[in-house]
């Protein structure tokens, strides 16, 4: 079943093609909560969150992209998490993240591919995966979000731009800053390239 249908059928009373839809995306959403917040937690009460909201707001679906609007939402949440905690209190982000716990982490495996036979390669190795995450954890929200939609969910400009409800200029941007600041915090060798 299509996603579209998959709402039309929750919208009728069917709990089952709700759940589809929550199974259908899970994974990807769970561990792009994840890189946004750095915290599994507060990932997963996003997660919550969001699928709260598509529950409540399935009606107002004007599709054919759910994957899209279900990121927006999520997107949104997330910026809103931030926000208040930024009021609330400091973000911390020398603390030890979860982000390592999830395997769809394209760029950080992308950056520290290598296989390490030995320990002192594999320890090299999970130095520089974690001077990645600490790196992408500074970014501004919406740099980061650019980023984590753009490498690790392998959504195109033009569909980031739609989940974050922005121009594709401004998606652009966001790329360009948030790469440029990964290249002044990262390591020389470590590069990102998409």
């Amino acid at each position: 079943m299509t996603d579209e249908s998959l709402i039309a059928a929750h919208l009728r009373g069917d709990p089952a093609a709700f759940r589809e839809l929550v199974e259908r995306y899970a994974d990807g959403l769970l561990r792009y909560l994840i890189h946004m917040t750095a915290n599994r937690d507060q990932a997963e009460d996003l997660f919550q969150e969001t699928f709260k909201k598509v529950h409540e707001k399935a009606h107002a679906f004007r599709g054919p992209a759910f994957k899209s609007w279900l990121f927006t939402i999520a997107t949104r949440a997330t910026i809103d998490h931030v926000r208040h905690r930024r009021r609330t209190a400091m973000l911390s982000l020398d603390r030890e993240t979860d982000c390592g716990q999830e395997s769809g982490s394209a760029l950080v495996e992308s950056l520290s591919a290598e296989d390490a036979p030995d320990p002192a390669e594999e320890l090299v190795r999970e130095e520089r995966t974690q001077q990645v995450r600490e790196a992408i954890a500074s970014l501004p929200v919406k740099q980061r979000a650019a980023l984590v939609l753009a490498y690790y969910q392998q959504l195109s400009y033009r569909e980031v731009a739609e989940v974050m409800g922005c121009s594709l200029g401004t998606v652009k941007t966001q790329m360009s800053r948030a790469l440029a600041t990964l290249a002044r915090k990262l390591p020389d060798s470590l590069s990102v390239t998409k």
